[in-house]
């Protein structure tokens, strides 16, 4: 008996760790984007604008082909999901390594890049590591393998500036699609597929439907957007805006690391009180409180301490949003089909990230400044805070969901 638990034990562990691997190298390798804007702009006579419509077509890509890469996991399985997806992202950071025109750029850096990421990050790695482990904990669950993707970010942004200096930007995209790489073995440990509710089953479709009947569906959906729209926009232009301003490089690079170290402790905390307390309400508050973040980088004169405490405060609630949105997803309409549920609410996200991706660029060429787009990320705070307290958390049973269909 011993034995057995002991087993048992072992193979929920094994998709926990391996998902957070993956997640950590692929959100990563994705926040070191910023990064390579200004030497391969140079190199190639790229403005930002250029950059920020490659990366705009990414995000939006990737939110499109979250679908697809959800329902596939649903239909076929996890692992040859996440496995097509690392081997799009890998070729896509070769393919950028070798980006002459602004076309190899938005096919490598936007298609096959989103691609990648549609299958190796959250709205497929989530849902499968939340399926092997008790309903009660899920929602810590994915606050952990969230946390990954943040620490991700702290590890790997600053050796993206290493690898940068030490090998230039066309030798560090070499060096980032090998940490890829190295994962695709390690897929196996994903396979599988979840074998429905246990009682009455539903088809993808009547899953779909009664999703887009629900209210609280739509309010995740937008309350998404401006997730979305933060994190891109911070991540593509926050280096930019501080070079801008007269700090150095290095500057912008840690800073992006603290927003990812600081959210290894925001997201697992999101995760863990999820568990404990409303989702919703956590949910309202984590955009709230991003304001005072933004309102304190745009109010007080730019230095180092400065960004370092903006990183800080907005790290604590940088992808805390990712386990409770989530989770409600789970919660509400179950986990049979919850990576396609995921990828749809994820398309609301990478509609957000691509607007304030390519909306930054525009701003930033035709104004010469960032304001606009700071001010109108506070706004979009606090309507995502407001669409978020009307979500109903009370779970929808499957005889319910077909009722409805």
């Amino acid at each position: 008996m011993s034995s057995t638990r002991q087993s048992t034990a072992d193979y929920q562990l094994s998709p926990i760790l391996v998902g957070t691997l993956i997640v950590l190298l692929a959100m990563g390798v994705r926040a070191t984007f910023g990064l390579f804007m200004q030497p391969m702009g140079l190199a190639n006579g790229w403005s930002r604008e250029v950059f920020s419509m490659a990366f705009a077509i990414q995000n939006l890509v990737w939110g499109m082909a979250a679908i697809g890469a959800g329902m596939m996991a649903d239909k076929l399985g996890s692992g040859r999901t996440v496995a097509l997806a690392v081997f799009f992202y890998a070729v896509g950071l070769i393919g950028m390594r070798f980006a002459e025109s602004e076309m190899s750029l938005y096919l490598t850096a936007g298609l096959l890049i989103g691609l990648g990421q549609a299958g190796s990050t959250f709205a497929v790695i989530l849902p499968v590591v939340a399926r092997s482990v008790s309903p009660s904990q899920r929602s810590t669950v994915m606050g952990i393998v969230s946390a990954g993707g943040s620490l991700g970010q702290f590890l790997v942004v600053p050796t993206g500036q290493i690898l940068i200096d030490t090998f230039e930007w066309s030798g560090a995209f070499w060096w980032l699609s090998m940490f890829l790489a190295v994962t695709l073995p390690l897929v196996w440990f994903l396979r599988g597929k979840h074998s429905g509710s246990g009682g009455i089953e539903q088809t993808l479709g009547q899953a779909i439907k009664q999703a887009l009947r629900d209210p609280s569906f739509h309010f995740l959906f937008w309350s998404y957007f401006v997730c979305g729209f933060h994190t891109a926009f911070i991540t593509l232009h926050l280096p930019a805006f501080i070079v801008d301003g007269g700090l150095n490089a290095s500057t912008g690079a840690m800073a992006i690391g603290m927003i990812g170290l600081c959210n290894v402790f925001g997201s697992y905390a999101a995760g863990r009180l999820g568990g404990i307390y409303s989702k919703k309400n956590l949910l309202a508050g984590i955009y709230a409180l991003r304001t005072f973040g933004i309102l304190w980088l745009i109010m007080m004169p730019l230095s180092p301490w400065v960004v370092y405490v903006f990183a800080g405060w907005m790290g604590l609630f940088w992808l805390g949003t990712v386990p409770l949105t989530q989770g409600l997803i789970g919660q509400i309409y179950g986990m049979q089909f919850a990576a396609t549920l995921s990828g749809i609410v994820f398309l609301g996200h990478q509609i957000g990230s691509f607007i304030g991706v390519w909306f930054g660029g525009k701003v930033q060429s035709v104004t010469g400044s960032y304001d606009t787009v700071w001010w109108l990320a506070m706004v979009l705070s606090v309507v995502a805070a407001l669409l978020c307290l009307p979500i109903k958390e009370h779970s929808i049973q499957p005889s319910t969901r077909l009722r409805m269909a």
